[in-house]
């Protein structure tokens, strides 16, 4: 599994376009592990998130996405030569398993939007099982980010250059007992560690969770 050409010609075209167009910030880069394996976690607003996400790490990172943007051939070639590989928003199937550990075998990143779906109100939702599902499976190392700006972008808001910041935490592993039958408390876990990421108005239903509580 290599960098794909797409990959390799997008990465410093959309760094340049971020650099031109927006007042772009990344914190806690220091968090960010070189190499090895990762599961990357992030809140997910608008459909500039994985780019942004992505550029932001410094390091090559797949991505799941929704199974929808595969359908056409040319759509297909595409996302996947960005690094993506389709899942379903309801449920995990057995092909995207495999095809995350893969990802993770190999050392690389892959980066997972838990709540599965772009939040209209830039607040977050619950979260899918299917982070915790792979965190669990694989044991990898988990870094948490947290994106703000990108849903103030829109039309002709780009001639003034919004702010738009990624935030990395510390990595973590999740806490014991993990198993099956615990995801989705480990899922709340996992959201929990992005949310104390997030200025309060982002929580959403994690709203209760702060800074107080990092661990």
């Amino acid at each position: 599994m290599g960098v794909h050409w797409i990959y390799r010609v997008s990465n410093p075209a959309v760094r340049m376009m971020l650099f031109l167009l927006s007042r772009w910030e990344v914190e806690g880069k220091e968090n960010v592990p070189r190499e090895g394996p990762l599961l990357v976690v992030a809140n997910h607003m608008t459909n500039l998130d994985p780019p942004l996400l992505s550029v932001s790490l410094g390091r090559y990172a797949m991505f799941m996405a929704k199974e929808g943007l595969f359908r056409t051939k040319l759509s297909n070639y595409f996302i996947r030569g960005l690094g993506g590989f389709p899942v379903r928003r309801e449920r995990m199937q057995r092909e995207a398993l495999i095809a995350a550990e893969q990802v993770l075998n190999n050392g690389y990143a892959l980066c997972i939007f838990p709540e599965g779906m772009r939040s209209r109100t830039a607040q977050l939702r619950q979260a899918f099982p299917g982070a915790a599902m792979i965190a669990i499976r694989t044991g990898v190392p988990i870094l948490p980010a947290a994106i703000t700006g990108t849903e103030t972008v829109k039309g002709a808001v780009w001639l003034r250059r919004p702010r738009l910041t990624v935030t990395f935490g510390q990595p973590f592993q999740l806490p014991p007992p993990a198993g099956n039958n615990n995801r989705d408390k480990c899922a709340e876990y996992i959201m929990e560690r992005i949310a104390e990421l997030l200025p309060p108005e982002y929580r959403g239903v994690y709203a209760n969770t702060g800074t107080e509580q990092a661990t």
